[in-house]
């Protein structure tokens, strides 16, 4: 018997499991579905300029493409990979001008979406590196790239020799065999429209004449060719003598040669891309006039490309802070600190005109005081427009641009002065003495991350940032890492929609701005001379240095601000005088009143709810006439209560709030009014004889209701819609059911009394579960000892 019931309760002890893990499930799969696990990223990201492969990509990318790929397959666990990784990416911002020829993917053997992919091709070691052709076929493998050189140089050189053992249908986008024969030469003569022609005239070995053709891929309007120093008869013809050398065919005209610096890659391909004419392709070349009708409509500023405005540098803070900043009704948390290191560094380090300084130095120091853990931007707002009128205190409301004008509107503009404020405040620090490293840099981050306005571009700036800028040890690295990240979002975003082609984006500053900026090794590859770059920001971005053109006086500007003030002040003093004029008397006419009904009564039935009497008797006008007869805490005692009030707090329901009587109520005159209109005399006597009058009608008409009606003492607290426990006029009415009233005080309505029956059925349904869990769980602990 024993045995049965053990089985039983064992039966029920699994169904009892059962239920609860179905019950569980449903609890915790939605966390599962809003909090997915993150997908693994890998080492690489498409801002890398680097394909991300995957099983469905996979022969969309590879076969059948126009243009070649390289790609590493990699694990994210190893370490070699990881320490590989940033050689990759230099490579693929070093060659992104070849994409027409050549792009560069990656694929994520870890991960296990990717694992077949990779046994598909053959992967067994990782990285490995594989070339497929242009116009590869779906059974193809790739051409795997054995002991590859582990620096961009190497790489680069690589990819040039394996594009030229291609044996099929050559790419549309790459020249023959990237060089040139004199025939070819003297075919390009013959048929050549008015673009430009380049000859690089190298040695054999010589990769240079080749990475400037692929370099040159992507502009139109000129055409660059390689030539061998074994062209005996195009080098006796130029009279080239020296080797790597470059000749310019201007339409019009004879060869001439191209004057740079260095006979290097990087100085040929940036003085090719910025000859006159020669644009990116699929862009079109802006001529700047002086009014731009179809674009801006405002008026071209001539400029100076080798200074700095201070224009600029004040539309970008008022865009900052008056823009940006508004978007944002109420700060707090993070963001209010960061709001508080940008003001701190934009006080201490902008180099303003002495009413733009004095302005941000009082809000900075208008921060500093505030202690609360939320700001509201409209207080930041009346600090911005000085409401407080500090002497000699005004930040510009106007957006002009002038070094970083675009050719139509939605060209440069904030962007480029936003980057332009950084390097101004970086440079200023670094002039500092006892300047923090970090102090600009992270308030810099820190408003990025918060307000920036560009979302995707802000998430790439802290990406650059969480890389290496805690290694940031002095204000001379400070500027240094600012600049190189500037370099690394130009590169990024050349070729892009957001460049106007008037103004392409490079890596800056250019040889013709800085030459001895630019250096080369001694293979011939390029690097930049931080010394030199040092120094040339600290000039570029010196105070000492800014144009003042284009500016308003600031004698106008202060003039203005006062002007806004007094109207604003005007405007207020206005709308008070319209509010007092609205709730002038009850002769007003009523439209001044139905827009504000509503309100009225949702404050009057919060007023009842809150059920506090001292503060209406406290609201009370002195005039009224029984107002004088009330005891301090607002409830008319016995012997002074009027008849009228006495008959009105009768036909009142009590209040359940703490347990206080009801006060008598208003119907006619709202509190409201007797608060604004509290000087009116007049207007309240007639109010208050229109709600005695409107007293006694409510009365004569509840007595009517209540006098035909003489319910029985069981049905008073059964009554729907009514209140049980109210004290009515009867005639017979004992002491037993008026000391029942008393001793209670309140009234219950039928919302309540459903109420409470709900909470009574629960409390007796808990009582119950309690009652079968421990019986159900005593049967099994007997059952457990009846087992033999």
């Amino acid at each position: 018997m024993a045995q049965h019931r053990c089985c039983a309760t064992s039966r029920c002890s699994r169904k009892i499991r059962r239920i609860l893990s179905a019950w569980s499930i449903c609890v915790f799969m939605p966390y599962v579905f809003l909090f997915p696990p993150s997908a693994e990223a890998g080492l690489y990201t498409p801002t890398d300029q680097i394909v991300i492969l995957n099983p469905d990509s996979v022969d969309s990318v590879l076969f059948n493409s126009s243009s070649a790929l390289v790609v590493e397959f990699y694990a994210s666990w190893c370490g070699h990979c990881v320490a590989f990784s940033p050689v990759w990416k230099s490579l693929a911002r070093d060659v992104k001008e070849w994409k027409p020829a050549v792009d560069l993917a990656a694929i994520d053997c870890a991960d296990e979406v990717n694992r077949m992919t990779c046994f598909r091709f053959g992967i067994t070691g990782y990285p490995t590196l594989k070339f497929f052709h242009a116009y590869s076929r779906s059974e193809s493998q790739g051409q795997r790239l054995k002991a590859p050189p582990y620096e961009v140089r190497g790489l680069r050189h690589l990819v040039i020799d394996t594009m030229e053992t291609h044996e099929e249908t050559w790419p549309p986008a790459c020249p023959p065999e990237l060089r040139a024969l004199k025939a070819e030469i003297d075919n390009i003569f013959d048929t050549n429209s008015g673009g430009y022609l380049a000859l690089v005239f190298e040695e054999a070995g010589s990769y240079v004449g080749r990475e400037v053709t692929l370099d040159l891929l992507q502009y139109e309007n000129i055409t660059v060719r390689r030539v061998l120093s074994t062209e005996d008869g195009l080098v006796s013809k130029l009279g080239v003598t020296e080797f790597p050398s470059c000749y310019l065919y201007r339409p019009g005209g004879n060869f001439t040669r191209l004057g740079v610096d260095i006979e290097a890659r990087t100085f040929y391909s940036y003085a090719l891309q910025r000859l006159p004419g020669v644009i990116r392709a699929g862009k079109s070349l802006t001529v700047v006039s002086d009014l731009h009708e179809n674009t801006t409509q405002q008026e071209w500023r001539p400029f100076n490309r080798t200074r700095v405005y201070m224009s600029d540098l004040e539309s970008a803070l008022h865009y900052s802070l008056r823009v940006e900043l508004a978007a944002h009704p109420v700060i707090s948390g993070e963001d209010l600190t960061a709001l508080k290191r940008y003001i701190s560094v934009l006080a201490k380090y902008f180099p303003g005109r002495p009413m733009v300084q004095n302005l941000l130095q009082s809000v900075d120091a208008w921060l500093k005081e505030r202690g609360d853990s939320e700001l509201l931007y409209s207080s930041l707002q009346d600090m911005l427009d000085n409401t407080g009128q500090i002497p000699d205190a005004v930040l510009p409301e106007r957006v002009t641009w002038v070094g970083c004008q675009g050719t139509q509107a939605h060209f440069r503009g904030y962007p480029c002065s936003v980057w332009t404020l950084f390097h101004v405040l970086t440079v200023r620090a670094m002039k500092t003495p006892g300047a923090a490293p970090l102090e600009v840099l992270q308030a810099l981050r820190g408003y990025v991350r918060s307000f920036f306005g560009c979302r995707y571009c802000a998430s790439h700036f802290e990406t650059m940032a969480r890389e290496n800028m805690n290694q940031v040890r002095s204000p001379a690295t400070a500027a240094l890492w600012l600049w190189y990240r500037h370099n690394r979002v130009n590169n990024r975003l050349a070729g892009a929609l957001s460049e106007d082609p008037s103004f392409p984006k490079v890596q800056w500053p250019p040889p013709d701005l800085c030459p001895r900026c630019h250096t080369v090794k001694e293979n011939g590859e390029h690097s930049w001379n931080q010394e030199e770059v040092l120094r040339f920001l600290k000039e570029y971005f010196s105070s000492e240095r800014l144009l003042q053109d284009y500016l308003e006086g600031e004698a106008q500007l202060l003039r203005e601000q006062r002007e806004k003030l007094a109207a604003r002040q005007e405007q207020e003093a206005q709308r008070g005088a319209d509010g007092k004029g609205e709730g002038g008397g009850g002769g007003r006419a009523e439209e001044g009143r139905e827009g504000e009904e509503e309100e009225e009564e949702e404050e009057k039935e919060e007023a009842e709810e809150q059920g506090a009497p001292g503060e209406m008797a406290g609201l009370r006008p002195a005039d009224e006439p029984w107002a004088s007869e009330l005891p301090p805490w607002g409830w008319p005692t016995p012997g002074s209560e009027p008849a009228e009030a006495a008959a009105k707090r009768r036909a009142q329901k009590p209040s359940i709030v703490g347990l206080k009587p009801w006060q008598p109520r208003e119907d006619i005159v709202d509190l409201d009014s007797f608060v604004n209109q509290h000087y009116k005399a007049k207007a309240l006597r007639a109010a208050a004889l229109a709600g005695r009058v409107r007293r006694r009608s409510l009365q004569r008409k509840e007595e009517a209701e209540l006098q035909p009606v003489e319910p029985e003492r069981p049905q008073e607290r059964g009554l729907p819609g009514r209140y049980a426990g109210l004290e009515e006029e009867r005639g017979d009415g004992g002491p037993g059911r008026k000391r029942w009233t008393s001793l209670l005080s309140v009234g219950f309505s039928g919302l309540d009394l459903s109420l409470c029956l709900l909470l009574y059925f629960s409390s007796c349904m808990c009582l119950l579960a309690m009652y079968l869990y421990f019986r159900l769980r005593l049967r099994l602990r007997r059952a457990k000892v009846a087992q033999p």
